[in-house]
């Protein structure tokens, strides 16, 4: 799956009569025949630095490059392409704001441009080569961004993580990843991981993006560490070298390709051991090219970045809106709160945990206030709440998965009346808007949407923000689909769904046992097809096999349904839209976007007595939960000796006690797994093969239980 094009640095033998011979001729090869040339007819061999470049990036800047063609031209070839583009059009309008680092930042698109091509020829002074991996293990920045593009843009593949993964993980994603090179967040982090990585890793270079270079911790092995000052400064030297015309012709370049592999960025598995998804240019540029029908960002308006940017979501969003000419800022969790206040984006792009922690927010806000200001709130919430519930109805909102549409003139009497309650709480909405909504609004600091991804966003909230006249857009996506495959429009922002795909992306519904493809409504196997499906695991085939078919359909081990098209009804505007409910694979994603794989957990508690199965639960939830088939025998012994010598009158163990017996279990023998379990649910009927709760291999079908158990799940949660 590597590109067979040529990598830099490659010294190679031209033919060349005269310094304008062969100007436009591309790449020629030498002959391979010895043939008699007579001396004063003989050819000069000149050797010239062969190297990749971004097709419209650099045309300005590699010797022999067409200016005009870069004006010209809109059809990206490669990621970076897209600066050129943006620094044309959007020139002195500001790209970025970074205020929490030192020194904070702040560049226009040409500025942008311009420090991102620094850093591209830096990176080939110390010897960057074309397909080569380059780890780049640090948290969103502008420097970020800047590494990020200039790894692409001379051909390599950048190796991404967050610089809070642990030290191990970080060791095996370098050495899987075969890279070469270490780009970092700061002197802290890097002291973190020195001595694993000298010792475990090969490492022709560290470069820092932040902090001084005279905090790094001594090592006995010697790898150069440059800052980012000096990379941007061996890259101004370089460029200047290109721009005389004496050197100008030591240089000779390619065009990187859309099929080229631009980034390699690990995901769990079910197994639990993280996978290299290999993303290709052509992935990335459909996410660029094709994000626009779901958020319609224009030149000036404002996005807040709080999310890593190493997330293959927010990656994806922020390419996408810089070629839109928008402004965005970097901010964090702790920051994010007063920064939508002060900075009033237009767009968040964010996780569900994000807007749980807003509307929790208002809820603490109307809670606290006078019992008089407290009621008039919550009541006209109510009242919105019930007036976008009828609206949702007359204008085909409401999801549904009878096939059928209902009778004509039943939909048509649910339309009017829809139609009539909606006029006669119209005018009590419109106070609501007036008294509460618009301040609500005004402390959320969101003005157009918020984008929210990575996990189900709860109805309730999607409810509240839309009674609130907050529009919230639910999408969906993997990291294996560069990432996003669907998401709702805010002209059809249908509730409890992920929207409809985006363009030229395919979906279909198995059937989880046998495979065939299900009718619309119907529950299974969400698959997809379409140019953002990843090129496949890096160095594993085997698990590639097993998500892409030979047809081209990845399976995204969500389960799921499309909603059918109705002409008439509730649904009518509902067709096509895809709902997930949970997944049939094991990972579980949380609400902040953390990928959890149960198995290592649930081995754990199994080595207590006193559970005899568990399955680990918390999908779309802030933590972990889990579902408990208790050892009763075991566990009445435990409480003889701790509960009958204090109270001889106990004969019995009641729910409370053996529930609370559990959890203590748990926290024992689950003390040193990634993730802690919460709240517990203990349950009589053990799961076996005859109640439909276990494969003939013993294996706990853990949708059915979650299904089986779904009431008592939401209950647990409150």
């Amino acid at each position: 799956m590597t590109s067979t094009s040529l990598a830099p640095s490659v010294l190679v033998s031209r033919f060349s009569s005269s310094p304008r011979a062969f100007q436009d001729s591309g790449n020629y090869k030498c002959f391979s025949r010895r043939t008699h040339v007579p001396s004063r007819l003989r050819f000069r061999v000149q050797e010239k630095e062969l190297g990749r470049c971004s097709p419209f990036l650099e045309r300005l800047t590699v010797p022999g490059g067409d200016a005009a063609a870069a004006l010209r031209s809109n059809e990206w070839k490669a990621v970076p392409d897209i600066w050129r583009s943006s620094a044309e059009k959007y020139g002195d309008r500001v790209a970025v704001v970074d205020p929490y680092h030192d020194p904070p930042s702040t560049f226009t698109y040409r500025q942008l441009e311009q420090e991102i091509l620094d850093f591209v020829e830096g990176l080939r002074a110390v010897g960057v080569k074309a397909d080569e991996k380059i780890a780049l293990f640090a948290d969103n920045s502008c420097r970020w961004l800047v590494a990020d593009q200039g790894i692409m843009a001379t051909g390599a593949v950048n190796v991404v993580r967050g610089s809070r993964s642990s030290v191990e993980e970080l060791l095996h994603i370098y050495c899987h990843s075969d890279s070469v090179g270490l780009v970092v967040d700061n002197p802290e982090f890097f002291n973190r991981i020195a001595d694993t990585f000298s010792y475990k890793a090969s490492l022709k270079f560290v470069i820092l993006l932040w902090g001084d270079k005279s905090s790094l911790a001594t090592s006995s092995r010697q790898t150069p560490v440059y800052s980012y000052n000096e990379i941007k400064n061996l890259g101004q030297e370089r460029r200047a070298e290109h721009a005389g015309s004496s050197d100008a012709g030591k240089y000779e370049y390619e065009f990187i390709g859309p099929d080229d592999t631009a980034t390699i960025m690990y995901t769990s598995g079910t197994t639990g051991n993280p996978k290299g998804v290999m993303l290709t240019h052509q992935n990335l540029l459909h996410q660029i090219r094709n994000l626009s029908e779901f958020v319609p960002a224009k030149a000036g308006e404002r996005f807040l970045s709080m999310l890593p940017s190493w997330h293959a979501y927010e990656r994806a969003c922020e390419y996408f809106i810089f070629t839109c000419g928008v402004e965005q800022k970097y901010t964090s969790i702790r920051f994010l709160k007063d920064d939508l206040k002060r900075y009033q984006p237009h767009y968040l792009i964010s996780v569900p945990l994000v807007y749980e922690t807003l509307y929790s927010g208002i809820q603490k806000q109307i809670s606290t206030s006078s019992p008089v200001r407290k009621f008039l709130a919550l009541t006209l919430i109510r009242i919105s709440l019930a007036y976008t519930e009828m609206r949702r109805i007359y204008k085909g909102l409401c999801l549904t998965k009878n096939q059928k549409p209902p009778v004509y003139i039943v939909a048509l009497v649910d339309w009017l009346w829809a139609r009539v309650v909606a006029f006669v709480m119209w005018p009590l909405h419109m106070l609501a808007e007036k008294l509460v909504h618009k301040k609500i609004r005004s402390s959320i600091g969101i003005t157009k949407a918020g984008v929210s991804g990575g996990g189900s966003l709860p109805m309730h909230i999607d409810k509240f923000f839309e009674a609130i006249g907050v529009n919230v857009q639910n999408g969906y996506g993997l990291t294996e689909t560069s990432p996003v495959v669907s998401a709702r429009r805010i002209s059809c922002n249908v509730l409890g769904s992920v929207g409809h795909p985006i363009k030229d992306t395919e979906f279909k519904i198995v059937d989880q046992e046998t495979g065939n493809v299900l009718p619309p409504g119907s529950k299974g196997i969400v698959k997809v097809r379409g140019p953002p499906v990843m090129r496949g695991y890096y160095k594993n085939p085997m698990a590639t096999k097993q998500v892409i078919d030979d047809d081209g359909w990845f399976n995204t081990g969500d389960m799921g349904w499309i909603a059918p098209h109705h002409s008439t009804g509730r649904s009518r505007s509902c067709g096509g839209v895809i709902v997930l409910e949970g997944r049939a694979k094991d990972t579980i994603v949380l609400s902040t976007g953390e990928n959890v794989e149960p198995l290592e957990i649930e081995e754990a508690a199994l080595r207590s007595s006193l559970i005899q199965q568990i399955v680990v639960i918390g999908q779309d939830q802030r933590r972990l939960g889990a579902i408990v088939i208790p050892n009763k025998e075991a566990a009445e012994g435990v409480a003889k000796n701790k509960i009958s010598a204090v109270d001889p009158e106990v004969n019995e163990l009641s729910k409370e006690t053996l529930t609370s017996m559990v959890y203590e279990e748990l926290r024992k023998w689950t003390s040193e797994c990634s993730f802690q379990v919460g709240p517990v649910l203990i349950v009589e009927e053990p799961f076996t093969i005859d109640n439909g709760f276990m494969t003939p291999t013993m294996k706990i079908r853990r949708d059915k239980v979650v299904d089986r158990y779904k009431d008592e799940i939401a209950r647990l949660y409150k």
